[in-house]
């Protein structure tokens, strides 16, 4: 995927201003949601899955410049996961909703979560979660960076998945809350995955 500097432009281009101030808290809509966590062997469909979704979004956005790539744990071949599939979309101005958010409500999305710099829209089954970030933000590196390393090391695929089968076993009152519960582990090796990549 063809990254741009985080304000948006090509290299050497005049940085973009963001089209009104970004919103300043968090958003959850819908409020938190208990849910049960399982997870399921590495499948096939999930990629599958991605594709068809890649195509909605790009026939839903078709008229903008985009970028999508499929992220998460789905992402990895041979890594167990919640079967749900994750994809982060880049788009020119965050802040400027009314350019890639109605056309994805309308493409059969739900907004999810609104915060800085992010937003979240997902399907009604609740089985893929489209990202939002603008083009060159860096945490759209921060996941591809942890996917291609999963991708590429047997060890530390195999302790992710320890680390979500260890968490599992605990209730969580919320997704997010759960995410949280994995941010050492998948800080430890996101820094190994920087030094291999520096190598």
């Amino acid at each position: 995927m063809w990254m741009r500097d985080r304000r948006g432009g090509c290299p050497g281009e005049h940085p973009r201003t963001p089209r009104r101030p970004d919103v300043s808290t968090v958003d959850l809509v819908g409020g938190v949601e208990p849910l049960r966590l399982e997870l399921h062997g590495s499948d096939d469909r999930w990629s599958e899955m991605y594709l068809a979704h890649r195509r909605r979004i790009l026939d839903a956005l078709a008229d903008r410049d985009i970028g999508i790539e499929h992220i998460g744990s789905t992402a990895v071949p041979g890594l167990a996961a919640k079967p749900i599939v994750d994809i982060v979309v880049t788009v020119d101005d965050i802040t400027a909703e009314e350019n890639y958010l109605d056309a994805l409500l309308a493409a059969g999305y739900q907004l999810r979560v609104r915060e800085p710099a992010h937003r979240l829209v997902r399907t009604p089954e609740r089985d893929v979660h489209v990202h939002l970030y603008e083009h060159g933000d860096p945490a759209v590196d921060d996941y591809l960076l942890l996917r291609d390393h999963l991708r590429a090391d047997a060890d530390d695929r195999a302790l992710y998945e320890a680390t979500k089968r260890a968490l599992l076993g605990r209730p969580w009152d919320d997704m997010n809350a759960y995410a949280d519960a994995k941010t050492d582990v998948i800080l430890a090796i996101k820094a190994r995955a920087r030094a291999a990549r520096e190598r």
